[in-house]
């Protein structure tokens, strides 16, 4: 077994459908790479990089992967995806703006701001230039 079927959904549509032979991914325990045969798990999905790797293409596809679960079986992988943006959806003038407003509030640390979703949102615009940079 060389290959697995890969599915993506995201709420508004099927991001993905097809057979890879690698993929990578990160949860919120670390970045995980899963090859056909993998034993049987369910894992929560951490902002980060997503690489699919397919059959006959010299590169991976890359696309950025903000939150979601991702089930594991021996010859399925499925992935709900809150976001999925591949490479060439990005719109990086957006991600810059999201990481520099992220930073004034992680800056200035003012009593209403929320830090934990300041930082959260640090992280999906450098998840997002990360990938669009590729």
């Amino acid at each position: 077994m060389n290959k697995v079927r890969l599915q993506i959904i995201s709420p508004d549509k099927i991001e993905f459908d097809g057979e890879c032979t690698m993929l990578e991914y990160t949860t919120t325990e670390g970045c995980v790479g899963v090859m056909p045969g993998h034993v049987a798990m369910t894992q929560i999905i951490a902002p980060g990089k997503l690489a699919i790797y397919e059959e006959g293409k010299e590169k991976p596809t890359y696309a950025a992967l903000i939150s979601g679960i991702a089930t594991i079986m021996p010859d399925v992988i499925t992935i709900l995806a809150e976001t999925m943006e591949r490479k060439e959806e990005i719109d990086v003038e957006r991600a810059k703006a999201s990481r520099e407003r992220a930073l004034d509030r992680l800056e200035k640390r003012e009593p209403d701001t929320d830090l934990a979703r300041a930082e959260q949102s640090l992280k999906r615009a450098n998840v997002r230039l990360e990938v669009a940079e590729m």
